[in-house]
């Protein structure tokens, strides 16, 4: 009996190693398959990642709270941030429970992004970077930001960004932020105004970033932190929600690491807004722009080269001929072109005096619909930056930026003057004819140029002898783009010996998005000139 109680004991305890062999063993290939690291991974790697369980939406955020923690408040303490989401985790988590129920929204479900600080997020305040409106908590998502949620991207953090939008002489620096460094050189600035969401998309603090892009504002920022940045037509995408500078340039556009992931954010952020007039027939123009992009399409293209846009660093010059000469290989067609003298710098007579026609009015149609509390008036922003308490801070308001609200606060009567009515009606349409004329004439599929003139400039608190720069206004070439409405690209074409990157343009007509992305692609896979950045690398 007691033989037969040890057999049957014996016989379950090589049942119980047989049953356990499998699970050890699937175990064991678990653990030695590599975890998934979302450093300068694409939507479509982190997406795909997502789908397949190897990283839930929860563990993506935490990596990026981690690496916001670890490069952006100290180590090289890049600054690019100003609030963290405290709701980013909770909504991950949601997210992954609903991908388990009933799958995913879309390709962006899940994954995190950041926000500059003049689109209105609920939750949290929109500063545009001044400390004045800082308890300034909107009660609405901006039309685009919630666009993005409805997809199931989260917003993870809003970023630092030039003043009110506009640098004046202080690139990337506002009262509420301090300054935003290039995470390529600490001695350089990131560029203006979306400077915190370039810098935090190329140093792997988000998936992507939104900037808004008056007169080079998403460009700038993406030409010298190494990404592709979209100016879209204007009209594309929607304004409502987002703190305005001049609606009659003012447009909204991502930031991205690649040109797939910034077509696949703008597929999601633009179309028709009934809060926004200038959408009105944005649905019929938007494509799934990621979906059709074509490596091949630089092979018959006719691309016309802005020869006014060179000559102010040497460098700068030998990376845009050496990316023209590339795409000549590839079997495209370069024609020289040249703007008339008006449209070679369009500052004086078209986006300054719009600027400071407009800004008053609109500023203060977005503070009168916020909830009560805020300054309401320009007057009242300028009182609070104007304080004892603002002025003695460790971040006082760029005095450059004060008077520049001080002009516009004197100017805005000339909204209704005969000089601001001929800008918009005769002067604005007369040059995008111009545009268009030049590209007929020479059957042009885009104009090149680089996308500024010269690379990263100094820090304004900082001097940087390496750095030079011969141009009167480095950003011109970005002028053209703002002035006329049509729609810019700009992808990374090389690096300077200071380490910091450089752009080239991709330029065209209203609505041809699609071509230029094209380009841009086709330019980005033949080359791959991305670099990432030495500051903010791996974390251990």
């Amino acid at each position: 009996m007691r033989k037969k109680h040890f057999h049957f004991k014996a016989l379950l305890a090589i049942l119980l190693v047989a049953a356990l062999l499998p699970w050890n063993q699937a175990h064991a290939e678990a653990s030695e398959k590599p975890a998934f690291d979302p450093f300068e991974k694409s939507i479509d790697e982190i997406a795909n990642a997502l789908d397949t369980n190897q990283i839930t939406s929860e563990e993506l955020v935490e990596y990026y709270l981690k690496r916001i923690e670890a490069f952006d408040k100290q180590g090289p303490a890049i600054n690019s941030i100003i609030t963290v989401n405290d709701k980013a985790l909770e909504t991950a988590k949601k997210l992954d429970a609903e991908r388990k129920t009933k799958g995913p929204r879309s390709q962006l479900h899940g994954i995190p992004f950041v926000v500059k600080d003049n689109f209105d997020v609920v939750g949290m305040p929109t500063t545009a970077g001044s400390v004045a409106l800082k308890n300034d908590y909107p009660s609405k998502n901006a039309f685009t930001v919630q666009k993005l949620i409805d997809a199931g991207a989260i917003v993870i953090a809003k970023t630092n960004m030039s003043e009110l939008a506009a640098s004046y002489g202080r690139l990337g620096y506002s009262s509420m932020g301090g300054l935003t460094l290039n995470p390529y050189n600490l001695n350089r600035d990131a560029s203006g105004s979306s400077s915190g969401s370039a810098a935090a998309v190329a140093a792997n603090f988000a998936v992507f970033g939104l900037g808004t892009d008056t007169s080079g504002s998403v460009r700038g920022p993406a030409n010298v932190t190494g990404l592709v940045g979209i100016r879209p037509t204007l009209g594309l995408t929607s304004r409502s929600g987002v703190v305005p500078s001049a609606l009659s340039l003012d447009v909204t556009g991502p930031l991205a690491r690649s040109v797939k992931d910034a077509g696949i954010v703008l597929s999601v952020m633009a179309g028709t807004d009934k809060n926004d007039k200038a959408t009105q027939t944005a649905h019929r123009a938007v494509q799934d722009y990621a979906k059709s992009l074509d490596a091949s399409s630089l092979k018959h293209a006719r691309i016309g080269v802005a020869t006014d846009f060179f000559g102010d660093n040497a460098e700068v010059d030998s990376i845009t001929k050496q990316a023209i000469a590339k795409m000549q290989s590839m079997g495209a067609v370069a024609v020289p072109v040249s703007y008339s003298a008006q449209t070679k710098y369009l500052w004086t007579p078209i986006l300054g005096p719009v600027g400071d026609a407009e800004f008053k009015t609109q500023f203060e149609k977005y503070l009168g619909m916020l909830p009560a509390g805020g300054p309401k008036t320009l007057q009242e922003v300028i009182a609070i930056s104007e304080s004892p308490e603002v002025m003695n801070s460790a971040t006082p308001v760029n005095p450059a930026r004060l008077e520049g609200l001080k002009t516009a606060l004197a100017k805005a009567d000339t909204l209704n003057s005969k000089e601001y009515k001929k800008i918009v009606h005769q002067e604005i349409p007369k040059t995008r004819k111009e545009i268009m004329d030049i590209m007929k004439k020479n059957k042009l599929d885009a104009i090149v140029f680089p996308t500024m003139s010269c690379p990263a400039s100094n820090r304004f608190d900082k001097e940087d002898p390496t750095y030079v720069c011969t141009a009167y206004d480095t950003y011109a070439a970005s002028y053209v783009a703002s002035a006329t409405g049509f729609p810019e690209v700009t992808v990374p074409a090389g690096t300077v010996e200071a380490g910091v990157p450089v752009g080239i343009s991709f330029f065209g007509p209203a609505y041809s998005e699609q071509k230029l992305l094209n380009l841009a692609y086709a330019f980005e896979q033949a080359t791959k000139a991305r670099t990432v950045p030495k500051n903010t690398p791996k974390l251990p």
